[in-house]
């Protein structure tokens, strides 16, 4: 039997969730490893020192460690629900957008769901500091709601790679404090994420499998 690709993952880490998204929807067969990330297995800190998920490895021995990168690798082999050509706009389009969530939504994320991890920029206030950059998020998912109020999905009329890519951090935002986004005015916002919840794709992806073990 052919080798299968690895992928080293972690359940509730939207870069890993993407990743898993993508190969699902390739229907590429490969090895699903659960990390646990305080105790990361030898395997995975050989193919990627950085240590982060996900790392695919590929049988002839390629990594790929950055999660829009497993992404598009999965696409490139078989993209049946067309992920990489969207009704409207081009790849270049989906891309930034996906940069603009990797980069500045990604960063007022981070800080307004762990504001304590940043101390030397919070000042020692972190209710002030959280709120400030779920303030800044904000101001993104309203750009988000604007594009999703014509259309159910950021490019058109179905899914593409930008949604998959986007969605698990917008995820990760909502449940930071749930009450708070559900009274948001992001009416077509909060559909986009509760379709996406609700869909087998995502349910799918969201098992639950215990850490793997290497043997020795």
């Amino acid at each position: 039997m052919p080798a299968l690709p690895v992928l080293y993952s972690f359940r509730r880490c939207p870069y890993a969730m993407r990743a898993r998204l993508a190969l699902a929807s390739s229907a590429l067969a490969y090895e699903l490893r659960e990390v646990a990330l305080r105790s990361k297995p030898p395997a995975l800190l050989a193919a990627s020192p950085k240590g982060t998920v996900p790392v695919l490895v590929l049988p002839d021995g390629i990594v790929i460690d950055e999660s829009l990168d497993v992404m598009l690798w999965a696409l490139r082999q078989h993209d049946p629900e067309g992920w990489l050509q969207a009704p409207q706009g081009t790849l270049q389009d989906m891309l930034a957008l996906v940069a603009d969530n990797d980069g500045g939504f990604k960063q007022h994320l981070d800080r307004y769901k762990y504001p304590n991890r940043y101390p030397h920029e919070s000042g020692g206030d972190l209710r002030g500091f959280a709120g400030q950059h779920r303030a800044g998020a904000a101001a993104w998912l309203t750009a988000m709601q604007a594009r999703l109020a014509t259309q159910p999905w950021l490019f058109g009329d179905r899914a593409s790679l930008a949604d998959m890519a986007v969605l698990p951090f917008v995820r990760q935002f909502a449940h930071t404090d749930a009450a708070w986004f559900g009274a948001q005015p992001w009416p077509q916002l909060q559909a986009w994420l509760a379709r996406f919840e609700a869909s087998a794709r995502y349910q799918a992806v969201m098992t639950k499998f215990a850490p793997w073990q290497e043997v020795t």
